[in-house]
Parts: C-alpha cells; structure tokens; sequence
C-alpha cells in the first residue's frame, strides 16, 4: 500500500511540474509577444514609417482614358466636369485637372492626336494634405504612369488643362512639371470672389514667367462653365486657406 501511494505521489509532482513549467512559457511568450507589439507600435509613431497617400475618388473610371479628346474643348470640359464630380460627391474641393499627350504625326498633313494621361482632383481635406491640388495630384500620378520626373519630352508634348488658373503653389509645379502648355478655365479672381486664397499670384508676371520659360499660357477657355462649379461649392463645400482648420 506504502509503495502504491507513494507512486501516485510522484505522478502527481511530476504533472504538476509539467503543468507549472506550461504555465512559465505560455507566460513568457506571452511577455515576448507584448513587448513585439509594444516595439511595433513605437516603431509606427516614426518618422520612417509615414507613408503619403495620393488616391483619386473610386467614381474615376478608366473608361475616361478610352475617350476621345480631340478639341480644345472637349479637353477643357473634362477638368471642369471632374470639378463638378468633386462637389458633387463630395471627394474635395471644386478643382478638376487633365493632362493630354500632345503628339504630331509624321506624315504630309502633321496631324495632331490628343491622349489622356492622367487626371487630378482637388483632394485636401479627404486625404488631410494641403498640397493635394488637382494640378499636383495630376502631375504626380502623370510622371508615376510615365516613371519619369519630368514631362519633358523630345517626341511629345504634354498639356494641362485645369478648372481654374493655379494658386501660388501649382503655378510652381506647373513651371517644374515638363508640361509645354497650360490651358485655364476659371480665374483666380473666380476663386478668390467665394473665399480662396490662392497666394501670390501676379498678372500678368507669373504668367509671362511662364510664357519666358516656355511654357504656351492659354486662359479663360469656358470660363462661365467653371465659374458655376466654383458658385455651387461655395453654397455647400468647406472654404479652406493656410489658416483655417
């Protein structure tokens, strides 16, 4: 009887001890396992894991790009429509942008074809980025489609076709962007009239600078059409500047 019990003794140690070791490294992985997350969520809160997001409204289509823009107007009419998509969805401010390819054709008539590079909205408050005008979105997305910094291009040109004339900002993208032509629609004044601020924009100096750099400047292209965007956002949409929050 003394041996049976004493057997039964020692199974009961011995699970115990297996028991009690489990418990030490469930609770040591459980330690490692906190101290990661901790770690990880640290290393999220530097510097070197921002990330930038540039991304168009979900109601831009690809079948935007299969289009043909064969005038001058057409051109125009998708920035402007694209501004009006923005309010309407409320995706941002009313600015549209389009950039074409601009290729002459060799052969006796130099005809000249248009294709559709990339688009941009005015995307401010939905991404929470103040440089997100519908130019530099457009800019950026066209030279990340083309990996190449510059639209500068020996065979091609490229124009910009905009909603309304660019702010300071734009203008200096526009200048360092490689695009050979910018067409305008609305003016600054346009702008500045529901609340805009759009910087130190001089006329006609920054647009002769432009013109110095060449750079083919066109302006007040359906005007009257983007005026009327810019009339219903400012009934509806948030005026924001450098100093408002």
């Amino acid at each position: 009887a003394m041996t049976a019990a004493t057997g039964n003794n020692k199974t009961i140690f011995a699970s115990a001890g297996i028991i009690t070791g489990a418990v030490f490294v469930a609770f040591s992985v459980y330690s490692v396992l906190i101290r990661l997350r901790k770690k990880s969520a640290e290393e999220d809160k530097s510097i070197h894991s921002a990330r930038v997001t540039i991304a168009l409204p979900n109601w831009i289509k690809d079948e935007l790009f299969s289009r043909a823009y064969d005038t001058e107007e057409q051109r125009m009419s998708l920035a402007i429509q694209l501004s009006a998509r923005n309010v309407a969805e409320a995706t941002g401010g009313p600015f549209g942008t389009a950039i074409f390819e601009r290729r002459v054709c060799k052969d006796s008539h130099n005809r000249v074809s248009y294709k559709l590079v990339s688009v941009g909205v005015n995307r401010v408050v939905p991404l929470s980025n103040s440089v997100l005008h519908a130019e530099t979105v457009a800019i950026q997305i066209a030279q990340k489609l083309l990996n190449r910094y510059t639209l500068r291009h020996e065979e091609v040109s490229y124009e910009l076709y905009t909603s309304c004339e660019p702010c300071a900002m734009c203008l200096g993208a526009v200048l360092w962007s490689g695009v050979d032509t910018v067409v305008c629609a609305a003016r600054k004044e346009d702008a500045c009239s529901i609340g805009f601020d759009e910087g130190p924009v001089f006329d006609p100096q920054s647009y002769e600078y432009l013109e110095k750099s060449g750079i083919v400047v066109k302006r007040n292209v359906l005007r009257q059409q983007a005026v009327s965007v810019l009339q219903e956002y400012s009934k509806i949409g948030l005026i924001y500047n450098g100093g408002s929050s």
